[in-house]
């Protein structure tokens, strides 16, 4: 489905006066929220824990069917639809980083390897890990319900245990190390480019937020990931071009605008560049 631009949802579109965290059964969610049928971003994570269910989610260019047991993990602002074909069995649990990051001084959720991988979805459970994952979600929903003097410090704990769960079962070797100072400098800049790269496209600008020089950043990124910093600005800007021309009718002249490119030509030569095709034929094969 395509639409003249993509709508960003964030936690009040679910429930007023709460815009950090939510949980919610999935019976009945497609009728109390259609709009999670259509092409939409979010500004929050969310956590789909699958039970029974007949339906798909999609995460950019990727399905998932919903069927017996399952964890699907959505970051914020991937594009997403979620859409069941009957009743689903389960719950979802949604919230912002800022929610998370208050149990902190600083972002813990870079300590979670899951967060890092590209496919965020946990499709067998054994017996004693969806009794688990069911008592802990029990509680959760029985406190955000109450709405209690300092329930939003119990979430957080709440929320800090079913990551570190979810973690488990993508088994990582991350979990209580102690702060990687490299890792947390790559997430700030990937953060950064998400906010900036509409008018900033040069490595120089980010280095200089980060307080870096822009060969040690480049230097950083290559050692870590073996990506340069102008690979990651690149990657993020050709991800959300591939959004724009999938979910929207905009105009490659629209497009190119939004992304902040100077001209049209230099949008088209720099996908084509990435991706060997012009944006109008990315669009008609996709």
């Amino acid at each position: 489905m395509h639409t003249a631009k993509i709508k960003v949802c964030n936690l009040e579109s679910f429930e007023a006066n709460f815009q950090h965290f939510w949980i919610s059964d999935l019976a009945n969610l497609q009728e109390r929220f259609s709009e999670l049928q259509t092409p939409h971003k979010n500004d929050f994570y969310t956590i789909v824990f699958v039970d029974n269910a007949v339906g798909v989610v999609q995460i950019d260019n990727q399905f998932v069917e919903l069927e017996d047991t399952k964890i699907v993990i959505i970051e914020p602002n991937c594009v997403n639809t979620i859409a069941f074909k009957e009743k689903a069995l389960g719950k979802i649990l949604c919230f912002s980083e800022e929610f998370f990051s208050l149990r902190y001084n600083n972002n813990m959720l870079n300590h979670f390897g899951f967060l890092e991988q590209e496919a965020k979805i946990i499709t067998e459970l054994s017996e004693s890990q969806s009794v688990k994952f069911h008592s802990l979600l029990f509680l959760v929903q029985e406190e955000f319900s109450m709405r209690q003097t300092e329930s939003q410090k119990v979430l957080r704990s709440y929320l800090n245990i079913l990551l570190f769960e979810i973690d488990r079962l993508f088994s990582l070797e991350i979990k209580n190390k102690k702060t990687d100072v490299k890792q947390e400098k790559i997430q700030k800049f990937k953060k950064l480019i998400e906010l900036h790269y509409q008018s900033n496209k040069l490595p120089s600008y980010y280095a200089a937020i980060l307080n870096v020089t822009p060969n040690y950043l480049n230097k950083l990124c290559k050692e870590e990931t073996g990506n340069t910093a102008g690979d990651f600005i690149r990657k993020h800007i050709l991800i959300e071009s591939q959004r724009q021309l999938h979910f929207t009718n905009l105009s490659i002249n629209e497009i190119a605008d939004e992304l902040g490119f100077e001209s049209p030509s230099y949008f088209i030569t720099f996908f084509k560049k990435q991706m060997g095709i012009t944006p109008e034929q990315f669009r008609k094969e996709n």
